[in-house]
């Protein structure tokens, strides 16, 4: 979980690249407007025309709404069946850079075809790459409204309009994070250098073996984290503010029978310390006021995760927690000819490789029913 100094040398290549391209955009939707309006005075309802032509209208196949694996794998698949996929990954969309949550981890050591490791953002840059070279039409731009009432679909963003005749939703889920004195990224922040989101994917790191370890949360997830990390801790503390769990009682006895864990109950962390990586905590008692060192060289964030679904506004069929809701065994979702693929549906595994697998199937899916409506047959240019 060491920084890497090309993770921010690749995000300010694509800030570049971004800012250029839409200052070039504007710049010829400025002088175009200047020119008009030099040559005559349009009439309200030609300026309101004019206006909307300023925001592109293009047509696909397949609209890709994502920038993580799932996203990414549906694009490469789609574009080597010359659907001409568009894909919009973007821009910082939920506070994510494009490439999703994979961008936000440094040492990727459980991604097939990487013996030695990968950085998160190398692995999404490398994603890209390969749907760019399969004739992927990337879009650096934020989804904000879709249509699916009617078909064909309406993809919008505050840039362009996409008419697409299917759509995959591969928004992902963004892991909830506590904010205290020492939790960001940055100088004087301890985030990626000890403190994570996901025990699953860095819990073996070499910085965390033989270490004692702690995890915030109540519920299965973090009974689930602690019990995992307990195979590379030292001494795994689950911190959580309540004197009860949530989670279910299989899950708690489970945690509590673990002789490697230690409960630290009705209490919060204040603060997170150390000098290159975490060397330790401030726990609060939120009963007694009392604050304690807890010396631990990781953190493990167990809250929960929130789906990027906001934007769907209602359309698709989501279940009690937001996520997407899928046919099992497929990517279909309750809109036909419309997808999901990724965290966006997974509350469950929650990884890059099986994001990975289900991006293949959503774009297989997608296929299938393009070729049931005869898009392939030329209905839509």
């Amino acid at each position: 979980m060491n920084r890497n100094p090309s993770r921010l040398k690749s995000l300010l290549q694509r800030a570049r690249t971004f800012i250029g391209l839409a200052t070039t955009s504007a710049s010829a939707a400025a002088a175009a407007n200047l020119s008009t309006t030099a040559a005559s005075s349009p009439s309200p309802k030609l300026a309101a025309a004019a206006m909307d032509d300023l925001q592109t209208q293009l047509k696909t196949k397949v609209c890709i709404i994502g920038s993580g694996p799932a996203a990414h794998t549906a694009a490469i698949y789609a574009a080597r069946a010359e659907l001409k996929p568009i894909l919009f990954e973007g821009w910082m969309a939920n506070d994510i850079a494009p490439g999703g949550q994979l961008t936000t981890t440094s040492d990727v050591e459980n991604f097939p075809g990487f013996p030695e490791g990968i950085q998160g953002m190398e692995l999404m840059d490398k994603c890209r790459a390969q749907s760019a070279k399969f004739g992927t039409q990337i879009f650096t731009e934020t989804v904000n409204q879709v249509d699916f009432k009617t078909t064909p679909f309406k993809i919008v963003t505050d840039s362009r309009t996409v008419i697409a005749d299917a759509v995959i939703v591969a928004t992902g889920a963004v892991a909830k994070r506590l904010n205290f004195t020492g939790s960001g990224e940055g100088l004087g922040g301890f985030w990626n250098r000890g403190i994570s989101a996901c025990a699953v994917c860095d819990g073996a790191a070499p910085i965390f073996r033989n270490k004692p370890l702690a995890v915030i949360g109540g519920g299965d997830s973090a009974m689930e984290e602690a019990t995992f990390l307990t195979k590379y801790g030292s001494k795994v503390y689950i911190i959580h503010r309540r004197d009860t769990f949530r989670a279910s009682k299989i899950m708690q006895q489970r945690a509590l029978d673990n002789p490697k864990i230690d409960v630290l109950w009705n209490s919060t962390v204040v603060e997170a310390y150390g000098d290159k990586n975490l060397g330790g905590l401030k726990v609060k008692n939120v009963v007694t006021g009392e604050v304690t060192d807890l010396q631990v060289n990781g953190l493990f964030f167990a809250i929960g995760h929130e789906p990027a679904t906001k934007f769907l506004d209602g359309q698709l069929d989501l279940d009690a927690e937001g996520y997407v809701a899928t046919k099992p065994g497929t990517t279909l979702t309750s809109v036909h000819g419309v997808f999901a693929a990724g965290d966006v549906q997974d509350k469950k595994y929650r990884q890059a490789v099986t994001a990975a697998g289900t991006g293949c199937m959503a774009a297989l899916d997608a296929e299938h029913y393009l070729q049931e409506i005869g898009s392939q047959e030329g209905k839509t240019d």
